[in-house]
């Protein structure tokens, strides 16, 4: 009986690990074009809003990575991006998936 409830335990507790990792929102975003980024937004895609630009102050210097956690309580998965160049140019890439996507690049 009571390999029986250490088994069950073990159990729980690995699925319980397997189950917070399938949830980790944290993106690596690359810049591997050669403009700084001065502002990047991710918003849920059922939204009409980007939200606050996650940079802040910072910018992403061309060449260069930032690890973002794109969780916003919502529970959802489905990201747009979008990146704002030195140049004023912008990127948008919709439907990105932040609970499978580990990277993500933005080129020239």
């Amino acid at each position: 009986m009571k390999k029986l409830v250490a088994g069950l335990a073990l159990a729980l507790a690995l699925a319980g690990v397997t189950n917070t990792a399938a949830l980790d929102r944290r993106v690596q975003i690359n810049n591997v074009s050669s403009y700084d980024i001065y502002e990047f937004y991710a918003s849920n895609t059922g939204t009409n809003d980007w939200q606050e630009d996650i940079l802040g102050n910072d910018i992403l210097p061309a060449g260069s990575s930032v690890l973002i956690n794109i969780d916003d309580g919502s529970g959802y998965c489905k990201f747009d991006f979008l990146a704002v160049f030195e140049d004023g140019d912008e990127v948008i890439s919709p439907d990105n998936n932040v609970c499978e996507l580990a990277e993500f690049n933005f080129t020239d």
